[in-house]
């Protein structure tokens, strides 16, 4: 009996060993440092050790992801890329053509994600029409922020329309409030500026300009008025905006000093930490002007060709599988302030900013007024987006910069970048 104990003992322990051996390992770059970020991360690792397999968190602090970017590059080239890594846009398109990354068809196929994604998600994802990444949220650029007791106190009606948004601005500007909080950083000048261009151009001029790099649209009238109306926003800004950080400028809102802000559905995070309710101490509406489109951006993962074990590329595709889960998309989304990139989700449990952003994705994913935001990186090149940026920023940074020569300026740096 005690004989035929020990071999039942042996025979458990040698199949957990198999099982300890036969699961695989993921190590993901990303730099999801934040609070709400690193929730959601901790979240990923145990939905991964439930399916027996073990998380390398490869973390690297710095909001952009320069730091990060540059440490994968060293990893890549050595030979020893990690699983998978947090990329967007271009440059999962340039690491598929430097053949880096692997095929996630498989999953992509046994998920349905054709089905559940919207195309223009979908093919940023894709490299040579092969899914080699995988969409996690989708970030709304183009919110104005509202602070209602500022609009009450100065009269104003918060605006729909760019001319209307001038009427109420002049009106709060009279009652002694700042119209528009706004940081003086470059890429914020650029969000400002992409707003503005998607109300005056309009969806498909827009994706001409900045996704197809049009020069005619780029040299057009109609970017002459786009650099005359983001010219007159500074006149409502105040003097001390030079260097301030974007989340300094949410909080002018919070606070009262300020009415409006430009600004991408991260924002909202602030309004949260501050105890504020949408719809009630703040409100988010569409940019003035775009109410019918969707500047979006997306954090995303993209998967790398692996040299490890077979488990290993197991435990790949279970990672990307997770990734698009509805428990997990709730999960990220709630944490991050983003919503789910998935058009199939339950969003009861989203707040009133979510389900208007989901609701405005979901009819701009049909309507074709779903655009990539340049001003995050998403729309083209890092090298032709720093070129806009740095075009934007100085033209908006001048003294008396002139609207008409703007243009010319503008086709002339991305001709240089492309």
């Amino acid at each position: 009996m005690k004989l035929k104990y020990l071999i039942f003992i042996s025979v458990v322990s040698w199949l957990f060993a198999i099982k300890a051996n036969a699961a695989g390992q993921v190590e993901v770059l990303h730099w999801w440092t934040s609070s709400g970020e690193a929730k959601s991360v901790k979240v990923l690792k145990q939905m991964m050790e439930q399916q027996g397999d073990s998380w390398k968190d490869f973390a690297v602090a710095g909001g952009g992801g320069e730091s990060a970017m540059t440490v994968l590059k060293m990893r890549a080239v050595s030979g020893n890329p990690p699983t998978a890594a947090q990329l967007k846009g271009h440059d999962i398109q340039e690491w598929g053509r430097l053949g880096f990354l692997t095929s996630l068809d498989a999953v992509a196929q046994q998920e349905h994600w054709d089905k559940v994604l919207p195309p223009v998600v979908a093919n940023i994802m894709k490299y040579n029409n092969h899914y080699v990444a995988v969409p996690i949220n989708v970030h709304r650029v183009n919110w104005l922020w509202v602070n209602p007791k500022v609009f009450k106190a100065a009269g104003a009606t918060v605006p729909t329309t760019l001319a209307e948004f001038f009427v109420a601005a002049d009106k709060i500007k009279a009652a002694g409030f700042i119209a528009l909080a706004h940081g003086g950083q470059p890429w914020q000048d650029a969000t400002l500026f992409e707003s503005i261009a998607l109300a005056v151009l309009g969806s498909a001029d827009y994706r001409k300009a900045f996704v197809d790099l049009d020069m005619a649209v780029i040299n057009s009238d109609k970017m002459v008025e786009v650099f005359q109306q983001f010219k007159r926003m500074k006149t409502y800004i105040d003097p001390q905006a030079e260097g301030r950080h974007w989340n300094s400028a949410t909080e002018m809102v919070i606070d009262g000093q300020a009415a409006m802000q430009f600004m991408g559905d991260w924002a909202k995070g602030e309004f949260a930490q501050a105890g504020e309710r949408p719809g009630i101490d703040y409100l988010c509406v569409p940019a003035p002007g775009t109410q019918y489109q969707f500047t979006f951006n997306i954090d995303s993962l993209a998967f790398f060709k692996l040299k490890g074990t077979e488990a290993d590329n197991i435990a790949q595709h279970d990672l990307a599988k997770i990734l698009l889960t509805p428990y997990f998309q709730k999960v990220f989304n709630l944490n991050k302030g983003s919503i789910p990139v998935r058009l199939d989700m339950d969003m009861s449990t989203f707040d009133q900013c979510a389900l208007d952003s989901m609701q405005a994705f979901k009819q701009a994913s049909l309507s074709g007024d779903l655009v990539p935001s340049f001003s995050q990186n998403l729309a083209t090149t890092a090298d032709v987006q720093s070129a806009i940026v740095d075009v934007v920023s100085e033209f908006f940074n001048k003294t008396d910069p002139d609207p008409i020569l703007a243009p010319s300026r503008l086709a002339q740096v991305i001709k240089s970048a492309i």
